[in-house]
């Protein structure tokens, strides 16, 4: 118990995700070849001994009474999410669900598990939008209470919960736990989306040792570092918008040539914002641009954390958007341009060079005046003149 609670606790205090990201930590299974070691995107997990997990009892998105203790006899996939979450939190949603699936038939000895992490959202109508928009209605239980009760449950697995300017920073731990509802493994999700199916594949892994016959995962892909692809590497994309206008071929080109503001988004942000709205503002933006010689703007969806490219292409193709939109179906592009959250834009030169970078929407004075005016990012080499 002492070694999980020195554990556990550095994670907790030193590892908070805004939703944000963590650092690794080591681990056994896939995970421990070297190339998965080396991955500064990859956590391969820490052993947790097999202490009993402590019981929760909170209600789930249907406004159901859910215990961990009632999911005895199948391995548990625990993990800890903010339910408004734009950040790291559909990074784990969507691990645990291709973990699940990397185990075919096995995947059914296997439960799905979420706990609130967001003290402002515990309504029970805050976890079934969450589930909602992220395609796992019926995929998991995810559970809220009140907020003494969250309180309890997060104190129990260590989990550390603050809001900063309305900000929420919470550890984004996953825990597995075993059929006789032991803590086996914990892991610290990354802020990186190409690792996504990486960190699923170690999540499958790990509870295939623990399941009767060690059931085979269904991958077995290099677990190394993935390069990303940034606003300095040409790169095509398959469109959202297939046969519009705004596709032209079909595919959504990025990288250097002509200057371009790139904005990253997914549709789950329908959750915490006005998306459509949002998304047809692109359009007068679009015009202003082509009327004024100012970047056009291209979308960016970011399809490794979404329930599908179809139910993206469905989405997207009903709003009549005149700029393209391409598809990021592994994450690298997001990585490339250091995406941290969504929406997230970012203004690049022809060269490639980045100018600008934006969390969160703005109005559309607001962008372009951004885009005339463009605030000049940090030089990191260069040096501070002395006082």
């Amino acid at each position: 118990m002492l070694l999980r609670r020195v554990v556990v606790a550095l994670a907790a205090v030193g590892l908070l995700a805004g939703c944000a990201s963590s650092a690794s930590t080591g681990g056994s299974g896939s995970g421990s070849s070297a190339a998965a070691m080396s991955n500064p995107n990859l956590d391969t997990g820490t052993s947790l001994g097999g202490a009993p997990a402590p019981e929760i009892r909170l209600t789930n998105q249907f406004g159901q009474s859910t215990s961990l203790s009632q999911l005895h006899g199948k391995v548990v996939l625990l993990g800890f999410e903010d339910s408004e979450c734009t950040t790291v939190c559909p990074l784990t949603t969507q691990s645990m669900v291709w973990a699940k699936q990397l185990l075919g038939p096995a995947g059914d000895q296997v439960a799905l598990l979420g706990v609130d992490a967001n003290p402002d959202a515990t309504k029970t109508s805050d976890v079934l939008s969450y589930s909602r928009t992220h395609g796992m209605l019926n995929e998991w239980n995810f559970l809220t209470g009140s907020l003494p009760q969250l309180k309890a449950v997060w104190s129990a697995y260590h989990i550390a919960v603050q809001v900063e300017r309305g900000q929420i920073d919470h550890t984004p731990a996953l825990f597995v736990i075993d059929q006789r509802g032991r803590e086996q493994r914990l892991y610290l999700t990354q802020m990186a989306y190409s690792s996504v199916s990486q960190s699923a594949e170690v999540l499958a892994d790990e509870v295939s040792s623990l399941l009767p016959g060690h059931p085979k995962v269904g991958s077995s892909q290099s677990l190394a570092s993935i390069a990303g692809q940034g606003p300095g590497t040409s790169v095509t994309l398959p469109s959202a918008l297939p046969g519009s206008a705004a596709a032209g071929s079909g595919a959504v080109a990025l990288g250097p040539g002509k200057p371009r503001l790139v904005m990253f988004f997914a549709t789950w942000l329908s959750e915490t914002s006005d998306l459509r709205s949002e998304l047809e503002l692109g359009n007068a933006y679009a015009a202003w641009a082509a009327r004024n010689g100012q970047p056009g703007l291209t979308g960016v969806d970011e399809t490794v954390v979404e329930p599908s490219a179809s139910y993206v292409r469905a989405y997207v193709g009903a709003l009549g958007l005149r700029y393209p939109v391409g598809l990021d179906t592994t994450g690298r592009v997001a990585d490339g341009y250091g995406v941290q959250d969504q929406p997230w834009f970012t203004l690049v030169s022809a060269a490639g060079k980045v100018l600008w970078t934006h969390d969160g929407w703005l109005s559309l004075p607001a962008l372009q005046t951004a885009i005339q005016h463009p605030p000049h990012p940090p030089d990191p080499t260069r040096t501070p003149a002395p006082p």
